[in-house]
């Protein structure tokens, strides 16, 4: 047994975080390729971290001890200061199982079908207010998109002068985070105008609306009756027959809303134009949408989200000593399953660059070599609406618009926060539109 460190960059913690903020995925395979599937990285604020790339040892540590590898303290350095204390992602141990028990019926695999054809109207309205002929950044519509089945299906919100307010300071608190969530040292009230005082004074207003939400949803007589996650949440009860207080809806429901929406936005980015640059996958979806069935198009989210993973890695902090393959790994290290690295293993996918959504349509993958929601007890709890949601945004707008990528080149991939965006945002031209649609509703405010 080895104890220390794995092989990695000498170089310091600065230059590898530049290195990693400029080409995230590139940079992780180039450490693969030099030092094994096994090696560590520095990067400041979290201090040297072990990367894993071999399924067997990511698998070891997804359904190892929650107690010996703690996800909420590794999430909680970044996400604590928007995601709260109470957040599924910042738990551990029984906290954690505790509110995963409350959150899970709602999100149920069967539960979550309820809400396709709400996902299918919002997309189609979106899809009427785009311009025909003329490029435009495709991520932000799909941001429109995603934040309003949040704020509806998640949400329940229904009067268009709240959903207004929502709109409009919603998307504003996750362009406020920034290297301060990263580097603690910047979490300084250096002024009015400072980036750290700004994001305090914006948080504190989606705290108010946001506990003003539930209070008002507390007080209506019909809340047992409806069916979407606020209302059921509230109607939860903890093992000792107690509601869930407003602190901690506050905080699931951020969570949910940073969790649902950005990434499902971005999943919905990578998988339009990696489309719009293989034709064969496109005309196979486009057949399959024109005579109606799931299976392709469910092939085309998971190859998506296995060449193009919209999470790079996750983390665990090791609380006590514990063996990794060959090597002895101390308490206090920071373990970090690299879901990019794993999903492009040319043993378990030939030709891992290549879109191809045929290799899902013939069986599943083998066990932790598709894993862009995580693993184990703290697998995304929101994995089945992600899915749902992406499959039928991408069925409406293709059965509705016909599109094209105004550049034939890939768009590189881009670090945005905690996200792998496309460089240029999914640029695409409507050149026309297939389908009568539903009628228009009030603009929505673009992120």
């Amino acid at each position: 047994m080895t104890r220390g460190y794995p092989p990695g960059s000498p170089l310091p913690g600065v230059v590898q975080a530049v290195r990693f903020s400029r080409d995230p995925v590139g940079f992780l395979e180039r450490n693969r390729l030099r030092y094994g599937d096994v090696f560590s990285l520095s990067f400041p604020g979290f201090g040297r971290m072990i990367y894993l790339a071999d399924p067997a040892l990511v698998k070891q540590v997804f359904t190892g001890d929650p107690a010996t590898f703690h996800a909420g303290a590794a999430n909680a350095r970044a996400l604590e200061p928007i995601l709260g204390k109470f957040s599924l992602l910042t738990l551990d141990g029984e906290d954690h199982m505790r509110q995963r028990k409350l959150l899970l019926p709602p999100f149920h695999g069967e539960a979550v079908q309820r809400y396709r054809d709400l996902i299918a109207e919002i997309t189609s309205r979106e899809v009427e207010r785009w311009p025909v002929g003329e490029p435009f950044e495709l991520r932000p519509r799909m941001q429109a998109i995603t934040l309003e089945v949040i704020l509806q299906a998640v949400f329940g919100i229904r009067e268009e002068e709240r959903l207004g307010l929502f709109r409009t300071l919603l998307p504003r608190l996750g362009e406020a985070t920034g290297l301060q969530m990263w580097l603690p040292f910047l979490r300084r009230d250096l002024g009015p105008w400072s980036p750290w005082a700004r994001f305090l004074k914006l948080r504190a207003e989606v705290d108010a609306l946001v506990y003003d939400e539930i209070r008002r949803r507390r007080s209506e007589p019909d809340a047992a009756e409806r069916d979407d996650v606020l209302s059921l949440l509230l109607g939860a009860r903890h093992e000792d027959g107690s509601p869930m207080s407003d602190r901690e809806l506050r905080d699931e429901l951020i969570t949910l809303l940073t969790a649902g929406h950005e990434t499902s936005a971005t999943g919905l980015a990578w998988a339009f134009e990696r489309l719009l640059r293989n034709p064969g996958a496109m005309r196979s979806l486009q057949a399959e949408i024109d005579g109606g069935g799931d299976e392709y198009a469910d092939a085309v989210v998971k190859e998506t989200l296995r060449v193009r993973p919209v999470i790079v890695d996750v983390a665990r902090l090791v609380t006590a000593d514990v063996d990794l393959g060959r090597w002895r790994v101390r308490a206090g290290t920071i373990v970090v399953p690299a879901i990019a690295l794993v999903q492009l293993m040319p043993e378990v996918y030939p030709d891992p660059h290549e879109f191809r959504p045929e290799r899902f349509l013939d069986g599943q993958p083998a066990p932790y070599t598709w894993i862009p929601f995580g693993g184990g007890v703290r697998r995304c709890l929101g994995a089945p609406f992600a899915q749902l949601e992406i499959r039928t945004v991408m069925q409406t707008v293709l059965a509705q618009a016909t599109l094209r990528a105004p550049d034939p080149a890939p768009e590189r991939i881009r670090l945005r926060h905690v996200t792998l965006v496309p460089g240029r945002d999914a640029l695409v031209v409507m050149d026309g539109r297939r389908a009568e649609t539903v009628p228009v509703a009030p603009a929505a405010t673009y992120a």
